[in-house]
């Protein structure tokens, strides 16, 4: 009963891969990327001022934008006046709210003064 030989000849990495061939490789090659169409110094310059230029919607946008910023007192105070006004309505609404409740709950011969008092007070505020 012999041993096995499980011995492998040694094979060179280098010589392998080039014994396969040369690789097939997908999509562009590096002298395809050196050898691209490449636009001449006069177009690049014209580039650069399209550039510089912008287009003029966005200048106007920006023009907008800045008389906003430079006259923006104008629109915070708008804002104050439409809170004030929505202040008012939501108080008239809560008073008349407090109105009907009043009237409706709380109508007893035993409440009637109250409820006169806290009518009369309604009516200050003008409902």
């Amino acid at each position: 009963m012999g041993k096995r030989d499980n011995r492998v000849a040694y094979m060179n990495p280098t010589a392998v891969v080039r014994s396969r061939g040369p690789v097939q490789s997908s999509g562009p090659t590096i002298q395809d990327f050196l050898n691209r169409t490449r636009p001449t110094w006069g177009e690049v310059k014209e580039q650069l001022e399209k550039e510089k230029k912008g287009s003029k919607a966005l200048k106007k946008e920006l023009e907008k934008h800045r008389e906003k910023l430079l006259s923006g007192s104008e629109i915070p105070s708008k804002r104050r006046q439409r809170k004030k006004k929505e202040k008012k309505k939501s108080d008239r609404r809560r008073k008349r709210r407090l109105l009907v409740h009043v009237l409706t709950y709380h109508n007893t011969k035993k409440n009637q003064d109250s409820l006169i008092k806290k009518v009369q007070c309604l009516r200050k505020f003008q409902l």
